[in-house]
């Protein structure tokens, strides 16, 4: 269950900049108290040059680069959208720029009708084309349900990885070489390692195991297609704010203001699988709370106390009305199934075949893809390290 609230630093190390403590995954502290996740957001932003006069000069030289590699091409850049805060703003900074991008969207058929609106609010005023991949609901469902029934922390895993090998199919459909993410560290960090992991194996095997539908219509990425992408198709993951000055807050506002774009809740919360993985599941039978990457990263920035922080993570997460209900209606499950499932003791990755031990040997491969954006250095950290 959620961590108690009587928690403090009295029971457990705390990290002295952030609210990381020490029951997060592969967690170090230096002599000062700080943990090497902070340090490794310093590090980033020193490598990235993020906000700075360097990380400018870096981003305009790609955006160049796009811009000359995308003459006599319908578009020259992919952007992908969900509805949030991030993919919203990041196609409107796209025109700013002189980009002209095609928007993709995977619809895993659990979006929430606030984000749907909202692709729709702000692709129509900036007249931006969007190719949607849906998958079957019911295919999509059982995917879905397979996860639960293995018991495992990472049901929407499936969902992270079909919008990647959407993006990289539509590139390569419109022979385009960027695909642009909004992700920030600076405003999310970046996931610790350890108890969540996934990849198309994974998700292969756990559905080979619980699911009864074939997969027909999910765009899984296998490792060949992963390596079809990036090494050989050589298309090139671009994360402008890694290198850009970007406050959430401030983005909400203009897109509140100019496409009557409205908030969901929550972050992460634009999707109902989404929510109920932040919301119920992962608190509810992993004792996990996924707000201490924002908050962390608030109080990294400046915009939160530590103790406001550490206070708004030790409390109840939101979850949305009738939330559970709907979860167990589409997936079909008795409250006598649920309850089972939920009261199961937590299984976790390491249990089921994964590319993990894959990603590791050909570290050094994927270092040089990662240096030349052709993989996001958070994959390469997340997934080529050896988890501690």
């Amino acid at each position: 269950m959620l961590q108690s609230k009587d928690i403090s630093e009295a029971t457990v190390q705390i990290c002295t900049r952030c609210i990381y403590d020490e029951r997060v995954s592969s967690i170090t502290f230096d002599v000062n108290g700080v943990c090497n996740y902070c340090r490794q957001v310093d590090d980033l932003t020193l490598e990235y040059g993020t906000g700075t006069e360097k990380g400018l000069k870096i981003f305009s030289e790609i955006i160049e680069e796009v811009k000359r590699d995308g003459k006599g091409k319908t578009y020259d850049c992919i952007v992908g959208v969900s509805g949030g805060t991030d993919s919203s703003y990041m196609i409107m900074k796209a025109l700013e720029w002189g980009l002209r991008p095609l928007a993709v969207h995977y619809d895993n058929t659990w979006n929430s009708s606030i984000a749907t609106e909202n692709i729709r609010k702000v692709l129509s005023k900036l007249k931006v084309d969007l190719f949607t991949h849906v998958t079957d609901n019911k295919e999509s469902d059982d995917i879905f349900k397979s996860f639960f029934l293995a018991g495992v922390t990472e049901i929407e895993a499936a969902t992270d990885l079909a919008l990647a090998e959407t993006m990289y199919r539509a590139a390569d459909r419109w022979g385009v070489k960027y695909v642009f993410e909004g992700h920030s560290f600076i405003t999310e960090g970046i996931t610790p390692v350890g108890k969540n992991y996934f990849d198309g194996k994974y998700i292969k095997s756990i559905h080979k195991q619980y699911g009864t539908r074939p997969m027909k219509t999910y765009p899984l990425m296998t490792f060949y297609n992963f390596l079809k992408w990036t090494l050989f198709k050589r298309i090139r993951k671009i994360r402008p704010f890694w290198y850009l000055e970007y406050n959430k807050e401030e983005a909400r506002a203009i897109l509140e203001k100019e496409y009557d774009w409205e908030y969901y809740g929550g972050h992460h919360l634009e999707n109902r699988m989404t929510a109920f993985l932040h919301s119920v599941y992962a608190p509810g039978k992993f004792g996990a709370d996924f707000r201490n990457n924002t908050l962390a990263a608030l109080v990294r920035n400046g915009k939160m106390s530590r103790a406001e922080a550490w206070e708004l993570y030790n409390t109840e997460p939101h979850i949305p009305d009738d939330l559970v209900n709907y979860f167990k209606k589409r997936l079909g499950l008795t409250d006598q199934e649920y309850d089972h499932i939920m009261s199961q003791p937590p299984r976790f990755w390491t249990e089921f075949p994964t590319y993990k031990k894959r990603f590791e040997l050909l570290r050094p491969l994927f270092y040089f893809l990662a240096k030349r954006n052709l993989v996001p250095m958070s994959f390469y950290l997340k997934y080529c390290l050896p988890v501690k």
